[in-house]
């Protein structure tokens, strides 16, 4: 982009800005070491990477210099505030240590085992079939959204929003959520953050909007947590196993931090599957022969343990993350420099400056992939074993950090995959998703804090 003495790139971003994600992937894609230094006038200097040196470089080998940083954790505090997807240090060391006990328990994946096949059985299933005796078109972008809304509440607070009824309810906790995700989002991508931080000051527009939806979204997650605590109080044993349960009864009662860290789990576990699984319908819909190739695995699967058996899905989950490749869930994720550094690839990073890794364009970059990167092929992530199965070869986190990687790689990859791989089970044996779009028109790729389809996602169901 064309660059100016004092206001730099600030007239390119600004006519890029609703397509931000893609601009930059397009100036990665045409840099010789797949980095750029962005200079705006209002955020100073900007270094983007698609990189994968550079990226085990701040995630790994420098994490101790690269920390979320001032800039995100002032930005997303009204909305995260201290949830460990926003503090660094030991506050961050903290909360990683005990989540990930928690996430590592046997009875928490029975937990959720349980939650996913009951929400599909007794929700999803009735609706999709209501959908082909009706022939309704539905928004499966909102449905996926509404499924594992409820699915996260059950496994974090073990509470159950019922937000995935045939009636489509309206859930006020869920809508405030996802508008205060949005204006949280809208202020990380601000050219001018002064901008919000006046209106903040003033509580006028979106900045008084956005404080009535925390305080809404703060009040339902407190009064669960003074629910959860009396019940706790009046039973001898834990009987319900939800996530919520085990921070307090590890002692953790403060409600400030029990509140900050499932507002963090709400975010992760609702927005990132939902995303990715409309992604993958939608390319599965394209692509008739890896959605055979998924279906003869289906239809292969064992009585074992649904845990046993989906991970024996090779085929399958070797297509998530190709669409995951091509449609990352969070498609970008930035690290603020406290030191001078210079990268791998000799880009020099001055104190103070935000460096950030694109994973959407790693994902798109021929270099890493291949002439055929832009395909949509499964087969790149598997291999024959010596009795003709398919076996999957994971790719390098560096490579692939579509989960993050290094200490903050994400705790949840191992649920999302259980939750995605039973939905794609469950739903391609009985049914077909059809998108209602003319062919040839391709979705629109937009990212708030996660990234979603456009509009949504009109599907037509229909019978296998």
């Amino acid at each position: 982009p064309k660059s100016y003495p004092i206001i730099g790139s600030t007239f390119a971003s600004l006519a890029n800005k609703e397509n931000s994600i893609q601009w930059l992937s397009d100036i990665l894609q045409n840099s010789p070491s797949a980095t750029y230094t962005l200079h705006q006038f209002s955020r100073g200097y900007h270094v983007y990477t698609a990189n994968p040196s550079n990226v085990q470089h701040i995630l790994k080998t420098k994490f101790h210099i690269y920390p979320k940083g001032d800039f995100f954790k002032s930005t997303l505090f009204d909305f995260l505030g201290n949830g460990i997807f926003n503090v660094d240090g030991d506050s961050w060391k903290f909360q990683r240590q005990v989540s990930s006990h928690e996430f590592n328990t046997k009875s928490l994946r029975n937990f959720v085992e349980t939650v996913v096949i009951t929400e599909l059985s007794d929700r999803m299933i009735p609706i999709l079939s209501d959908a082909v005796d009706n022939k309704t078109v539905v928004d499966f972008q909102d449905i996926l959204k509404r499924f594992a809304f409820d699915n996260i509440c059950k496994i974090a607070f073990g509470f159950d929003p019922a937000y995935l009824l045939p009636s489509l309810p309206e859930a006020e906790f869920a809508k405030a959520f996802e508008e205060g995700v949005k204006i949280s989002s809208e202020r990380l991508g601000s050219l001018f953050p002064i901008k919000w931080k006046i209106k903040r000051f003033f509580n006028i527009g979106s900045e008084k909007r956005l404080k009535m939806l925390v305080s809404q979204v703060r009040e339902f997650a407190t009064n669960i947590i003074r629910e959860k605590k009396k019940e706790l109080k009046e039973k001898s044993s834990i009987e319900s196993v939800d996530l919520l349960s085990r921070f307090l009864s590890s002692g953790h009662s403060d409600e400030n931090f029990v509140t900050d860290i499932v507002i963090s789990f709400i975010l992760a576990g609702r927005d990132t599957t939902s995303a990715a699984l409309t992604w993958f319908f939608w390319l599965l819909s394209k692509n008739p022969q890896v959605e055979k190739e998924i279906l003869k695995e289906i239809r292969e699967k064992s009585s074992m343990s649904v845990y046993e058996e989906v991970k024996h899905m090779a085929y399958t989950h070797a297509s998530l993350c190709e669409s995951m490749r091509l449609y990352p869930p969070v498609p970008l994720d930035g690290k603020l420099a406290e030191e001078d550094d210079v990268l791998p690839d000799g880009t020099v990073v001055k104190k103070g400056t935000t460096v950030t890794y694109h994973v959407y364009a790693m994902g798109r970059s021929k270099e890493l992939w291949g002439p055929d990167f832009a395909e949509f092929k499964p087969e790149r992530w598997l291999k024959r074993d010596d009795n003709g199965k398919w076996i999957f070869v994971a790719k390098d986190q560096y490579t692939y950090p579509v989960f993050q990687a290094g200490p903050r790689i994400c705790l949840g990859k191992e649920m999302a995959f259980l939750q995605m791989k039973e939905v794609v089970a469950e739903i391609l044996k009985r049914f077909k998703v059809v998108p209602t779009v003319e062919d040839g028109v391709e979705p629109v790729f937009v990212a708030f804090l996660t990234a979603k389809m456009k509009g949504g996602f009109l599907v037509r169901i229909e019978e296998r």
